[in-house]
């Protein structure tokens, strides 16, 4: 495994998970209004051992070598991970995804922690562009990519744990958008 840098924002940490991560993760992950929003490759109800699985056998295997994954850990609640900023080299079709704990939606975690991610992914990780996807609905997860410089390239079918939402939005992030982005902000 690649050695993956932690980040530090003005209110987050971002650190590479791990199986110490397990209980914490699960505490926060396990919610079925965050995971309505996922694939429906996320079994639902989640099983008991869930997240220890996923780490063990998908997660972690591939960590630093094709797949980056950081917990979101609030700065004055460091053992908590209260949600997740993944990086795939090979899209399907997205090359990132995240969650973030119910309990922290609105507080503007999720754009400020995918901003050192994006950075890592261009600047250290050779990436040209980025594909993110989102169900058609999920509004907080569509405003993420709005702020930080997506565009919207289509809109196609797509099952998910909710399976009220039957569309996701493809989105295309390029390292030139990226760095025009950064110098506005």
């Amino acid at each position: 495994m690649n050695t993956i840098p932690t980040f530090e924002t003005n209110r987050l940490l971002l650190v590479p998970v791990s199986l110490d991560d397990v209980a914490s993760y699960q505490k926060h992950f396990v919610n079925y209004d965050v995971n309505r929003h996922l694939s429906a490759q996320v079994p639902w109800p989640y099983p008991p051992n869930g997240v220890a699985d996923f780490f063990k056998n998908v997660l972690l295997p591939p960590q630093g070598k094709d797949r980056w994954s950081w917990g979101i850990r609030p700065k004055d609640e460091p053992s908590e991970v209260i949600g997740c900023v993944d990086l795939w080299r090979h899209g399907t079709p997205e090359n990132r995804g995240f969650w973030l704990g119910k309990k922290y939606w609105g507080s503007g975690y999720m754009t400020e922690s995918v901003a050192p991610i994006m950075d890592y992914a261009f600047e250290n990780l050779g990436f040209e562009k980025l594909l993110f996807a989102n169900a058609v609905g999920n509004v907080r997860s569509r405003r993420i990519k709005e702020k930080t410089g997506a565009r919207l390239l289509e809109i196609k079918p797509a099952a998910f744990v909710d399976p009220q939402y039957t569309h996701h939005e493809i989105w295309e992030l390029t390292k030139s958008d990226w760095d025009v982005f950064r110098k506005k902000t």
